[in-house]
């Protein structure tokens, strides 16, 4: 063999290493539940910083328009896996007992909902026994509106009159002081009010977890048909996803680019506190101290399911045990994403 027949053999092996490597890449498409605000850089550090694709996974991110439609897209194959809310997985589940490819979660994230009451504290509402007889206001597929006669019977809350509008009113409304109260997000609500010119000591925000009502929040969800054809990548995905997590967590100021590289339009000092604000209240809880980071408590977990039922009347009983599987988890070691509990 001479030199050039040597090095030409030598360039094909390498060219069919690579497209091998190339191959060799299971994609992956995943949805949020929202638009790339600062939560989003869970999702995008990973991405960023190439441990998707160091794990052999091909990953595209999209933003979302709500859980639900999250929801609805991973269980129709659009989307192999999602970020939704486990309350609108519930509801999927229980009202679609028929579907073929219901997701199911297998990672939570927010172990505590992000659900809340937000009212101005010149409206004398201070308590949740303070909004009866009250005029709250939500668009009809808010999480804490659909949530909040859980939130009720917890806080024996009577005579509410709701007002519905479109998510961008929501807290207009309130500063207008057409209604008395809001059910949001507390972290998305908070930061639209204080854009709206109001102080953020002028508001009274009740959050859902701290009030009695234990639901779990946003979770990582996956197609049946991936966790039965290709269940190590799911598995593949969310050790990355941890990974990324914590780099996050630790400073979300070092990460929030990875959102402004897909959104340029971004207020970055804004997203950074959104950001902050979710890890502290709904990431890094006392809650998900406890339990662990992307898991959940059975009992916990079942409660919820009978809460949801009730609430979100739903046509059949959410069963607890088709909604999540855990046994694509990492390891104990790599779930050790947790920020150390501030003082």
């Amino acid at each position: 063999m001479n030199k050039r027949h040597f090095i030409q053999i030598t360039a094909a092996l390498a060219a069919a290493s690579a497209f091998g490597s190339a191959q060799a890449q299971t994609a992956v498409k995943f949805q949020l539940d929202w638009r790339f605000e600062g939560p989003a850089a869970l999702f995008l550090q990973p991405a960023a910083k190439g441990y998707f694709k160091a794990a052999g996974l091909d990953v595209i991110i999209d933003s979302g328009n709500g859980s639900g439609g999250t929801v609805t897209r991973v269980a129709s194959g659009t989307y192999d896996m999602g970020f939704a809310d486990m309350a609108a997985l519930m509801e999927f589940h229980a009202n679609n007992p028929d579907a073929p490819n219901k997701p199911v979660a297998v990672m939570m994230v927010y172990n505590n909902t992000p659900a809340a009451v937000l009212a101005l504290k010149k409206s004398g509402i201070t308590k949740p026994a303070d909004l009866s007889g009250k005029k709250l206001g939500a668009p009809v597929f808010d999480a804490g509106r659909k949530g909040f006669p859980i939130f009720q019977k917890a806080n024996a809350v009577s005579n509410v009159a709701w007002t519905s509008m479109d998510p961008p009113l929501r807290e207009t409304m309130l500063v207008r002081g057409d209604i008395d109260a809001i059910t949001g997000f507390s972290f998305t609500s908070l930061l639209n009010l204080e854009a709206r010119g109001v102080k953020a000591e002028d508001v009274v925000i009740l959050p859902y977890a701290d009030h009695g009502v234990k639901l779990y929040g946003n979770a990582i969800i996956a197609s049946p048909k991936l966790i039965k054809e290709n269940p190590a990548a799911i598995k593949a995905f969310l050790t990355a996803f941890a990974k990324g997590a914590k780099e996050v967590m630790a400073s979300p100021a070092d990460t929030i680019g990875t959102v402004k590289a897909r959104d340029g339009i971004i207020n970055v000092a804004l997203e950074t506190r959104r950001l902050q604000l979710a890890v502290d209240s709904v990431v890094a809880s006392p809650d998900a101290r406890k339990e662990g980071f992307g898991q959940v408590n059975p009992g916990r977990l079942s409660l919820m399911a009978s809460q949801v039922s009730d609430a979100y009347g739903t046509k059949t009983r959410v069963d607890p045990k088709a909604v999540w599987n855990g046994s694509l988890l990492p390891s104990a070691a790599e779930l050790n994403v947790l920020p150390p509990a501030k003082k």
